[in-house]
């Protein structure tokens, strides 16, 4: 009785678990492993990747990845707004309007600062 109760939340979490990790398996086992300098350059990041954790590296990156955040999250608001569009009328239009001319100046204003400019 108890087993049959929660078998299917049993069989959901074991699905779950298999589906997120078996493809890491399966490209663990199957998949090439041959390193090479290419592969171990740096990416993004601007610095190697196998060097020590503590060294200093330019706050440029904190700042691109902040702003990224900023206005990805922004934008995020805009799909749920968009879905209910109709039932909040003109008054949710115009609230939106305003909440994007808001960031569209923080944008400028972050253009115009030099944030965005990657020397």
């Amino acid at each position: 009785m108890f087993l049959e109760q929660y078998l299917p939340v049993l069989l959901f979490i074991l699905v779950g678990i298999g589906v997120g990790v078996g493809p890491l398996v399966l490209g663990r086992l199957l998949g090439p492993n041959r390193p090479d300098s290419a592969k171990n350059a740096p990416y993004e990041c601007g610095f190697e990747a196998f060097e020590d954790a503590r060294m200093k590296f330019d706050v440029r990156y904190y700042l691109v990845a902040i702003l990224f955040i900023l206005f990805d999250l922004e934008i995020a608001f805009l799909f749920p707004w968009a879905v209910v569009l109709r039932q909040v009328g003109a008054t949710g239009f115009w609230a939106m309007m305003i909440f994007l001319s808001i960031l569209v100046v923080g944008f400028i204003y972050e253009w115009k600062k030099g944030a965005l400019d990657w020397e």
